[in-house]
């Protein structure tokens, strides 16, 4: 599973709320780990305890490797488990997801059916319906998406009582549409912050906002 651009973007964003303790949070759990990235990238700026989940075996046994490889691994454990079957007393002040997609899945004719599933075994609702079962009762959930999906996404959320908080659109240029979406939401309503972000200027350089999220992550 490749490493993408927008993935860093959200595990960065994500940690750098929590170094900054804008998102208050002892505990994470990570749906859909893949290879662990977005832990392992909110481990290195944050000391909080990691469950991740992975239903896929390959990709759970490459977070195990990955994470066992880390300088975090006393934080970090991973599952061989569905979200829809994770049965644990705990309750999480923070739920993160990235969820498998597939970029040319919106095809007209169903639009409907299509936009409601980011992959065969998960839908949006029981995606929305397994971090309520999972969530503190303060706690926050971020998710990444993209574009097209946003205001379903919204839509479905604040019919099970999960409210946007703070809103982060993403382009690749300044010539492109926006193409993701990074949503923060909270368990009471309120007015939500939208910001943006985009990933090169016009002369293709990485843009000052892009740097300043990712610096961290940069081999020397």
């Amino acid at each position: 599973m490749k490493v993408c651009t927008d993935s860093c973007l959200f595990g960065a964003w994500i940690a750098d709320k929590l170094e900054q303790n804008q998102i208050d949070a002892v505990n994470l759990l990570d749906i859909g780990a893949g290879t662990g990235l977005l832990s392992l990238m909110i481990a290195q700026k944050k000391k909080i305890t990691i469950d991740a989940l992975e239903i896929d075996e390959d990709s759970f046994d490459q977070t195990n490797l990955n994470f066992m490889a880390s300088p975090w691994q006393e934080q970090l454990k991973v599952f061989h488990e569905d979200v829809k079957n994770w049965n644990n007393p705990i309750k999480y002040e923070l739920i993160i997801s990235n969820p498998p997609f597939y970029e040319n899945d919106l095809k007209a004719a169903q639009q409907n059916k299509n936009v409601a599933k980011h992959n065969d075994g998960l839908t949006f609702e029981e995606l929305i319906r397994s971090v309520k079962v999972n969530l503190a009762t303060n706690g926050k959930f971020a998710v990444l998406l993209p574009y097209q999906r946003v205001a379903f996404f919204k839509q479905l959320a604040s019919g099970e009582g999960l409210f946007l908080e703070e809103e982060l659109l993403l382009k690749q240029t300044p010539k492109h549409n926006w193409f993701r979406g990074i949503l923060l939401f909270g368990q009471s309503a309120a007015s939500p912050v939208v910001n943006q972000l985009t990933i090169k200027n016009i002369e293709g350089h990485y843009t000052k906002e892009f740097n300043e999220l990712l610096k961290a992550y940069y081999l020397d």
